[in-house]
């Protein structure tokens, strides 16, 4: 067998991961009554069972892996676009915008913060509070890309963010019923406080049925909300970096200039798509699916994004999760309790606001 042929194998080994970990989710929709798992995160631990039960992976299948991992990750980052929209700041959930933006901050400050007292890589730090801050493996992929974060501290800050973003999804309606909180307290909390859009869903439905709310849409929609701001995070991080990789030269250049010079294009896309969702320019129907154009790319996004965690997860061996992945998921557990906590103190403090 040739280099090319293993690496398409490889790259067709991703994508078939990718398929039975994002078709899972329906599997435990219909099992469980519930997403326990994100497909991506699914096709991450495929990928480690594999290279772990594998003795060595040859090295032409790993340039296959490889290239799962960055080029799907960008794919599906430019799809994701078509799914948000600049106008949702100003929809139904945009009374949370304060919170949100509040939290955004908050989760990098601590991050980065605690990340350096534990001395965890500075990247693992910033993805971590991009997971906690927006909407976990979709932020945690897309900041990724933009600082450049190599593959094992990808796994670390997904592993720390679905822990603690499955408790949350578990702990907050229940939380939410014994304080008697209102349904916008509650979908202030669950909105900005859990990361993964099917886990706030989940954690929505649990609370519908424990506080008879009916066809309450709260939280999903303080979450839309929430993952619209992943735009301007992007755009943030594009900056700093682009300032910090510029060294000397910045001295030099105007802003504009760096800017032009490292921002990765993908980004560009991301935004472009973004805008055209905005326009409302994916709202047809594709015959052949069924779906809104919009629906049907989101779809097709999150199929890459656990393509490209299939391909991340054979490079991560089990050993290195346990000894070198322990201290980004404490990390994970801290940003995510500040974050909580500050979200309930807000409702509270707040309440004649949020109610």
């Amino acid at each position: 067998m040739n280099s090319k042929t293993k690496k398409y194998l490889a790259i067709a080994l991703c994508l078939l991961i990718g398929w039975i970990a994002q078709q899972s989710t329906n599997w435990q929709s219909a099992g469980l009554g519930r997403v326990i798992m994100g497909g991506p995160m699914v096709a991450l631990i495929i990928g480690m069972i594999i290279c772990n039960i594998v003795p060595k992976i040859d090295k032409d299948f790993k340039t296959g892996t490889t290239f799962a991992a960055k080029k799907f990750l960008n794919w599906g980052i430019i799809l994701t676009g078509a799914t948000l929209s600049f106008i949702d700041i100003l929809g139904t959930g945009v009374k949370a915008l304060p919170l949100i933006v509040l939290n955004i901050c908050l989760a990098f400050i601590v991050a980065i913060f605690v990340g350096k007292k534990l001395n965890v890589s500075e990247n693992t730090s910033i993805l971590v509070g991009a997971g906690t801050s927006i909407c976990g493996g979709t932020a945690i992929a897309t900041v990724a890309g933009i600082i450049k974060a190599a593959e094992d501290e990808i796994a670390f800050a997904m592993a720390a963010i679905f822990l603690f973003d499955t408790f949350a999804a578990l702990l907050f309606p229940y939380l939410s019923v014994a304080l008697n909180l209102t349904q916008n307290q509650f979908a202030f909390l669950a909105g900005t406080a859990i990361n993964d859009a099917s886990s706030v869903a989940g954690a929505q439905a649990t609370y519908v049925a424990l506080a008879n709310a009916g066809d309450f849409n709260g939280a999903i929609n303080v979450k839309l909300v929430r993952t619209t701001m992943l735009i301007f995070v992007a755009i943030a991080w594009t900056l700093i970096m682009a300032k910090k990789n510029a060294g000397a030269e910045a001295k030099n250049q105007s802003l504009f200039a760096i800017v032009k010079k490292t921002f990765p294009m993908f980004i560009l896309w991301f935004i472009v798509m973004a805008a055209l969702n905005t326009f409302g320019l994916f709202s047809f129907t594709v015959p052949f699916a069924g779906l809104t154009a919009k629906k049907l790319l989101g779809k097709v996004a999150k199929f890459l994004f656990a393509s490209a965690l299939a391909g991340v997860g054979f490079k991560i061996k089990f050993k290195d999760v346990f000894s070198k992945g322990a201290k980004p998921i404490m990390l994970g557990g801290i940003t995510w309790l500040a974050v909580a906590g500050f979200a309930m103190l807000f409702i509270f403090v707040f309440g004649g606001y949020v109610a």
